[in-house]
């Protein structure tokens, strides 16, 4: 008898981005930082005329490093993830130590401080959005929560007797607890009630459940098909889930919620380069305007380390509030004068 196994082709070993992709996984990390990853690596590679890692060394990657900084002149934050992006996939993926690595410079990230806009121009901004997305923007304003925190706000994590938000798997995979706030409570309670059409049309036509985190889809099948789990701010239509292939509604996309805003802030006319990430600054350095103690703000924002929360104290001193300018001094002298 013949042998089969002799006719078969021999197995092709999976290409290098998708041993990436698997280690990236295997690693816990999020969509969005495995597409990044993927994203520099590739770029190397093509950078050195496609060829494998494993082929190149110290010099390539410095050469690469050079060309970011030099020539594209990428930011230092950007210059940072590459470099990352590269020690991962050397001593994560292809078990290769790089002890010289050390000696490649960094640049230094500037000390900028964050935009924050007035509680007039926050209401500019409001005036220009309405339905889902108003409601999402007024939401990052008034919670402090980040953009994908909001955009993947499940319903039973919204507890409207106790006007508490729970968000979950925050930067850091940390959960912490915001506030709901009370102008908000009634326009909730109409987005999560239209959330229940789409729930109730999809258990009816037997669509697959909403995405769980974790090992929660497999220790618990049944749980994406119950209704506390499902999107307050679903999507309009299903879309295939970029990991497991499934067809399946996911939550309004971050992109269309940036977009929104963009559009919101250029519609208002604010000269500040306003984003979402911009409400939640202005949350934050308005609360200490109030008289908010930096720790209570600190937790609200989900930050390990106060000194981070502290940028925002620096905002408040901006403009040398209760110091007098040089200029208006003898101006205010003039000014009584005249007016005597």
């Amino acid at each position: 008898m013949k042998d089969v196994t002799s006719t078969l082709a021999p197995s092709q070993p999976p290409k290098l981005l998708d041993q990436l992709r698997r280690c990236i996984r295997d690693s816990h990390y999020s969509v969005r930082t495995e597409r990044a990853y993927v994203y520099w690596a590739r770029w190397y590679i093509r950078f050195h005329g496609l060829r494998h890692p494993m082929d190149m060394g110290a010099p390539e990657i410095q050469a690469f490093m050079s060309y970011l900084f030099n020539e594209r002149k990428v930011a230092g934050a950007t210059y940072t993830q590459a470099l990352c992006v590269l020690l991962f996939l050397y001593k994560k993926l292809l078990k290769i130590e790089l002890p010289w690595i050390d000696g490649i410079s960094r640049p230094k990230k500037p000390a900028r401080r964050p935009t924050v806009l007035t509680r007039q121009e926050v209401e500019m901004i409001f005036a220009q959005m309405s339905g889902v997305y108003g409601l999402i923007a007024r939401l990052l304003y008034g919670t402090g929560m980040r953009l994908m925190e909001c955009a993947q706000l499940r319903v039973k994590d919204v507890d409207f007797q106790r006007r508490e938000i729970i968000v979950r798997q925050g930067k850091g995979g940390k959960d912490r607890i915001t506030m709901l706030p009370l102008a908000l409570v009634a326009p909730l309670r109409e987005q999560i009630a239209q959330a229940k059409l789409l729930y109730e049309e999809d258990r009816l036509n037997k669509r697959n459940r909403v995405m769980l985190p974790g090992a929660l889809e497999r220790k618990y099948p049944a749980a994406g098909t119950q209704w506390g789990w499902f999107w307050v701010f679903p999507s309009d239509h299903e879309s295939t889930d970029p990991r497991s292939g499934v067809v399946r509604r996911h939550h309004v996309y971050e992109q269309t919620i940036q977009r929104a805003i963009k559009q919101a802030v250029i519609a208002a006319k604010l000269t500040k380069p306003a984003s979402t990430h911009t409400l939640r600054h202005s949350f934050a350095t308005h609360l200490l305007e109030a008289g908010y103690d930096i720790r209570t703000v600190q937790e609200l924002l989900g930050h390990a380390d106060v000194s981070t929360t502290m940028i925002y104290v620096h905002v408040l001193n901006k403009g040398g509030r209760g110091v007098d300018s040089p200029i208006d001094r003898p101006m205010a002298r003039q000014v009584g004068e005249y007016m005597q």
